[in-house]
């Protein structure tokens, strides 16, 4: 009986030590729960289990994820493709402004000098991108080299071939009232016989760009719309298979973030991947195409060179088909959740 009483009394002195630390704990935890690092470092991690859960469902059902995950970066290689195929033209058009110059007679009485100083004047105006000098012995030197007529030049004892400035304004493309204030100001200066510019070919490049401009931009918006469309149809056809898990979460007191969270990823991974699929897509296409461009160029005698995305293009790519498939989840989500209740 000694020895049973002894036992009693020792499980009642153990007692409280166990029973102190306990308290503490209660304590700290209460505290805990007002201190906001705490707060947010819950609030990471249900955003963390809620993006690394969606991918999973995405990888556990991979012939669906993989079907409109091909829909979608086909639609943004399209809409991406034809962005860089139109930077690509905008390249050549910078070749082909060059056509678009002044050329300036000067009256045969302008000496070289004082041709100099006109050069240089004309420089200082800031709608002005380059201007070159062709004085009366360069003239005559490629007249006699291209014209095929040296032999006939070189009976002349003057020179009949006046000096001449050409002119190569800036944005030759967009501002053609500009060009045109530009070309009568040169034709009214007392040094210029005459001044030429063909304004029909400046004004077919520029409407060439402006189509090309204008279909792009419809191009992309629509496919944009396809992107929102088919991210969100996946979305509703996610959210009726879980449809019962959303209805006991809303039972249970979940507020309408957390059931949208895990959704909302889902619709993010969708159109990030798609848009890693459709830079891919257009890379592979241009390195398919370089050679062959690269060798109709040297045919021409060009210096063109294939344009690929750069690094700022490519982030802005994955993020705005990112943006596109949360925003389509998000559109859908607000108007499917009215009509998901309990009973």
């Amino acid at each position: 009986m000694k020895h049973v009483n002894r036992r009693h009394q020792t499980k009642e002195v153990k007692q409280p030590r166990y029973a102190k630390p306990v308290r503490q704990d209660a304590r700290r935890t209460t505290s805990a729960g007002g201190n906001l690092g705490d707060k947010l470092k819950a609030y990471r991690d249900l955003h963390a289990h809620a993006l690394f859960s969606s991918l999973g469902r995405l990888v556990a059902s991979p012939f669906n994820s993989i079907m409109t995950i091909a829909v979608l970066s086909i639609a943004i290689s399209l809409a991406s493709g034809f962005y860089l195929v139109l930077a690509n033209l905008q390249q050549l058009t910078g070749n082909l402004e060059t056509s678009a110059q002044i050329s300036l007679f000067l009256k045969d009485e302008i000496s070289e000098t004082h041709a100099k100083q006109l050069a240089d004047r004309i420089r200082q105006n800031p709608g002005i991108q380059s201007v070159k000098l062709i004085t009366k012995e360069q003239a005559l030197a490629e007249f006699k080299t291209y014209s095929g007529f040296g032999s006939a030049i070189s009976v002349l004892k003057t020179n009949p071939l006046p000096i001449v400035i050409q002119v190569l304004p800036k944005d030759t493309l967009e501002d053609k009232q500009g060009l045109e204030n530009l070309l009568q100001s040169f034709q009214q200066s007392v040094e210029v016989d005459s001044a030429q510019l063909d304004m029909k070919w400046v004004e077919r490049l520029q409407s060439i760009m402006a189509v090309s401009q204008r279909a792009a931009t419809l191009l992309n918006l629509m496919l944009g719309f396809a992107v929102l469309f088919i991210a969100g149809n996946t979305i509703r056809l996610e959210l009726h298979s879980r449809r019962e898990e959303v209805v006991i979460a809303r039972l249970v007191g979940a507020t309408r973030a957390f059931i949208q969270r895990p959704f909302l990823y889902t619709g993010f991974w969708i159109g990030f991947i798609s848009g890693v699929v459709a830079w891919f897509t257009v890379t592979l296409m241009m390195l398919i195409l370089m050679q062959p461009v690269k060798k109709l160029s040297d045919l021409y005698g060009g210096d063109f060179h294939l344009l690929f995305f750069g690094f700022t293009e490519t982030l802005e790519l994955i993020a705005i088909s990112s943006a596109l498939g949360v925003l389509g989840s998000w559109v859908v989500l607000m108007y499917q959740l009215q009509y998901t209740k309990p009973g």
